[in-house]
């Protein structure tokens, strides 16, 4: 490898870090959601809203992170955003209340939407064209990446918690453990700010500044073609972009678009509403719901991380191959299969507790105020956690949810595991990444950046609406009906698919402009 290609690779995956942060930022709370609803004493709705709320604050960081990096550098905005990961990880870890913890979160959203926008923009100002997919594609791993350390991490915090090591108590693991999986993002975040200090600004934003020796330096450590001609071909560019007009939002809403921007609204909504956010934000919880306890709920989200990130390997590696049709289709249909395997589990289990199993309950439950339950058939959970909260009352009912749906469950676990695991996969090699494919490809070049920050914004609303109602949805709908609701919108997407949308794969811009622009 040459010492300029060295040097390209090191700073791409110095950038990407911020995409490993975005997906630990995102995913880390799911191993939390259990422990600050009984510390705080949350609501369904409250844990929603602790979850979605980062979302939610992303989605606006993103519209102005590309204005304010234009100012002030990318380099520059994503030194300011590690730093915010670095304020939320440890206000997150110290929260004394709901309220700052929701603060500290959505402080952490912004840097979320500003490394979404820069990180991958950045890679793209310093990339060669026959590298940039390569090169961009970093950040989409690292986000994969971050969502399964996060995982892995919030399982060993529990396990380290849980042992005698002397060490993990003086640390307070046990008594702090969802404490310390929050606050662990901080250390990311500060090598991040650190590793930014030795990469170098754009040259793009240095050329559209005026800085063109600092750029011409820069240009020489990444590339040994002539600095020369890449400025004046960055020049030109940045001189055609100021020429150009301003497209008005009306613009995608002529009727001429009606079938483009369908297709895309329809693909940005699929994407969130099948549920995909539910189960990075709240897998042990859903492992947690087939009774196998909050140990071996965790352990199990360590396999939705992995599964996740290998089939996001496979999409990148054969979307060129088999195009983005095939692939979109199979893992629509494999998502719907998926919810409706998991709508089958849950609606087949019962929940009866016995003396046998009461007894293996922990010793500091009371066993008169559960009495009544004992040797009851309930056909579903809904019932049952009725039951129990009515027995218990809210605060102890919490505490002792998992235990009790251990003890009373008959189901088989498996089912459920297949069902998330197959879901997880469809989801990751198909409408996962493709939805970003085909955002590039279906819009006509006047309109495209209006269009996918319309859509992308689609897309942020609909995931923040599923990250807020999905423990609402457990508690009233239940876990069967919940799969369920999603299993059918993934049904209903797979027919769009195959009946509306073109296949994009080997056609230029202009003849998928002639097929969709009417």
């Amino acid at each position: 490898m040459r010492k300029s290609q060295g040097f390209l690779y090191r700073i791409a995956l110095t950038v990407a870090l911020g995409g490993f942060l975005m997906g630990f930022d995102a995913s880390v709370i799911s191993g939390v959601n259990k422990f600050i609803t009984i510390e705080f004493d949350l609501t369904d709705i409250e844990l929603g809203w602790a979850v979605s709320s980062l979302t939610l604050i992303a989605t606006f960081a993103m519209f102005v992170a590309g204005p304010i990096s234009d100012a002030f550098g990318r380099r520059t905005i994503l030194k300011y955003a590690a730093i915010l990961y670095a304020i939320s990880a440890i206000g997150s870890a110290l929260a004394p209340s709901f309220l700052f913890l929701v603060i500290a979160r959505m402080i952490g959203g912004i840097g979320v939407g500003v490394s979404l926008i820069l990180a991958p923009m950045y890679i793209a100002e310093v990339a060669p064209a026959e590298k940039r997919g390569q090169l961009v594609s970093f950040n989409q791993l690292n986000i994969v990446l971050g969502i399964s350390v996060a995982f892995f991490t919030n399982y060993l915090i529990l396990q380290w918690g849980q042992s005698d090591a002397e060490w993990a108590k003086s640390l307070g693991l046990g008594e702090y453990n969802w404490r310390w999986m929050l606050g662990l993002e901080a250390i990311p975040a500060i090598l991040y700010f650190f590793g930014l200090l030795f990469v170098p600004r754009s040259p793009r934003w240095l050329i559209m500044k005026g800085h063109l020796e600092e750029a011409k330096s820069t240009l020489v450590k990444i590339s040994s073609e002539d600095p020369e001609s890449q400025v004046a071909e960055v020049q030109a560019g940045i001189e055609d972009d100021a020429q150009k007009t301003k497209v008005p939002v009306a613009e995608v809403f002529k009727p001429a678009m009606r079938l483009v921007l369908t297709i895309a609204v329809v693909v940005a909504v699929l994407q969130q509403i099948t549920g995909i956010n539910a189960v990075f934000f709240y897998a042990p919880m859903i492992f947690e719901q087939s009774g196998i306890g909050t140990d071996a709920s965790f352990a199990l989200a360590i396999y939705v991380g992995v599964i996740n990130l290998v089939f996001t390997v496979i999409a990148i590696l054969f979307i060129d191959k088999f195009g983005r049709k095939p692939l979109l289709s199979t893992g629509v249909a494999g998502i719907a299969i998926a919810m409706f395997l998991l709508a089958y589990g849950f609606g087949s289990a019962t929940y009866k507790l016995t003396d046998e199993s009461v007894a293996n309950l922990p010793a500091e439950l009371d066993r008169n105020k559960i009495s009544l339950l004992v040797n009851t058939n309930f056909e579903n959970d809904v019932a049952f956690k009725e039951a129990v909260y009515n027995s218990l009352g809210e605060d102890e009912a919490k505490l002792y949810e998992s235990d009790l749906l251990k003890a009373a469950i008959s189901m088989n676990p498996t089912l459920i595991l297949v069902g998330i695991l197959g879901f997880v996969a469809s989801f990751a090699f198909s409408i996962g990444p493709i939805m970003w494919v085909l955002f590039s490809e279906l819009f006509p070049l006047k309109v495209k950046g209006v269009a996918i920050s319309l859509a992308g914004t689609v897309n942020s609303a609909v995931s923040f609406l599923v990250q807020l109602v999905f423990p609402w949805e457990l508690s009233v709908f239940g876990s069967s009906l919940t799969f369920l609701i999603y299993g059918i919108f993934a049904a209903a997407g797979f027919f769009f698919v195959v009946w509306v949308i073109p296949e994009t794969k080997g056609k230029s811009l202009e003849e998928l402009e002639k097929i969709l622009v009417k």
